[in-house]
């Protein structure tokens, strides 16, 4: 893809006024009706695919990965906490989050970390998260009624789609760890 210039009369005048910085933004009068756009670019997607194209996402990414892991951990602990850790497996995303967050931070940094560390831990925290749907799902069964009252215990027992969130999380991570870095 790319970034692509306007094809429009007056955008190549447009980017001669902005300093011939392709993608700087022309104020009103700038020219040939580029009236306070962004010369260069077309769209947002065009913009994220460019990113992607040329390896800046990868970083962007792995820092992601560890903000949403430190997240979506305080979401998990104080649903836990409000359970009262009743079950000693609801300590396990805990434990898995601190590896994750210094992976993706360290993936910002380093393109070893981000090829060798993120994948890991992204894969840990992930199975995590699969592991987290089956007792949510077994927590929903061992309800009074079980599956046959899903409409009342769904709502009222363990979030069966929240440790998808986990999931997510980590397959970032896992997609960072694949995408090209730049150089």
């Amino acid at each position: 893809m790319g970034i692509r210039t306007r094809s429009k009369p007056g955008a190549a005048a447009a980017v001669v006024k902005a300093g011939g910085r392709v993608g700087a933004k022309v104020g009103r009068g700038g020219g040939g009706g580029v009236h306070g756009r962004v010369v260069g670019v077309e769209h947002f997607v065009d913009r994220l695919f460019a990113d992607v194209e040329h390896g800046r996402f990868e970083r962007s990414l792995s820092g992601l990965t560890a903000v949403a892991a430190a997240v979506t951990t305080a979401e998990i602990y104080l649903e836990h906490y409000k359970a009262s850790f009743g079950n000693k497996w609801m300590w396990s995303p805990i434990v898995v989050t601190p590896p994750v967050m210094v992976a993706g931070i360290g993936g910002v940094f380093s393109k070893r970390w981000a090829k060798t560390v993120l994948p890991v831990t992204a894969g840990i925290y992930t199975a995590n998260g699969l592991l987290g749907e089956y007792f949510h799902a077994r927590g929903v069964a061992r309800k009074p009624g079980g599956w046959a009252l899903a409409s009342y215990n769904l709502p009222m027992g363990p979030p069966i789609s929240a440790p998808g969130l986990m999931c997510i999380v980590g397959g970032m991570g896992l997609l960072a760890a694949l995408l090209r870095r730049e150089k």
